[in-house]
């Protein structure tokens, strides 16, 4: 009897039960006490779920023929009236401010714009073409790049090294004069390649003395 009591939607028994076990819930004190509170809780539980399953509820279902009409009505349409050829109302049906009407409500619950988005979808459905794949050309081997470089650049390649070495040698030679002068005083690396009035020699000098210590 109790079971079919909580089960009727207009009976508040459930409920009741509810509240009761909750206030006697602060004195229990045992394990034996708590095990049977956790009882009662899966029992009312699936009691709850059988009454929400019993209720006849159509607030899930959405009928777009209701909500058609609805909308139809709130822009002001009205069927009953002829076809007014003034222009006022174009085709007989809605106002001309119709879908301005329903813009001004429904801008009172968005808080942004819309995002933007095709009523029926795409308008191109195909598929998209493939885009043709270029075949990058395989970079060159490092010989065959040598071997393309110009006479010209070769040749400017060529006088370089042969100046690097010209300096490396004349650097040698003034270290070797300075150690056979006063072999026991140290040369200071910065006083040897330290150009005070050109930044750039500075830089060469040292590029020059590191062949050396290399």
């Amino acid at each position: 009897e109790n079971r079919e009591a909580m089960l009727n939607s207009k009976s508040n028994r459930l409920t009741e039960a509810l509240e009761e076990a909750n206030a006697l819930f602060d004195g229990v004190c045992r394990a034996r006490e708590a095990a049977l509170d956790a009882q009662f809780l899966v029992l009312a539980s699936s009691i709850g779920k059988e009454k929400a399953n019993e209720l006849q509820s159509e607030m899930s279902a959405f009928d777009s023929t209701a909500f058609a009409e609805d909308l139809l009505t709130f822009m002001g349409i009205n069927r009953t009236e002829e076809t007014d050829d003034s222009g006022d109302v174009p085709g007989g049906f809605l106002p001309s401010d119709a879908w301005q009407t329903v813009g001004e409500e429904a801008l009172k619950y968005f808080k942004r714009a819309p995002t933007f988005h095709y009523m029926m979808g795409s308008f191109k459905s195909e598929p998209p073409v493939p885009k043709q794949r270029i075949e990058r050309q395989k970079k060159a081997s490092r010989g065959k790049a040598e071997q393309a470089m110009p006479a010209q650049l070769r040749k400017m390649e060529e006088s370089h090294q042969e100046a690097t070495e010209k300096e490396v040698e004349r650097i040698l030679r003034i270290l070797q004069t300075h150690f056979e002068n006063d072999s026991n005083t140290p040369i200071f690396f910065f006083d040897f390649v330290v150009d005070p009035k050109s930044f750039a020699r500075t830089v060469e000098n040292m590029f020059h003395v590191s062949f050396l210590i290399r």
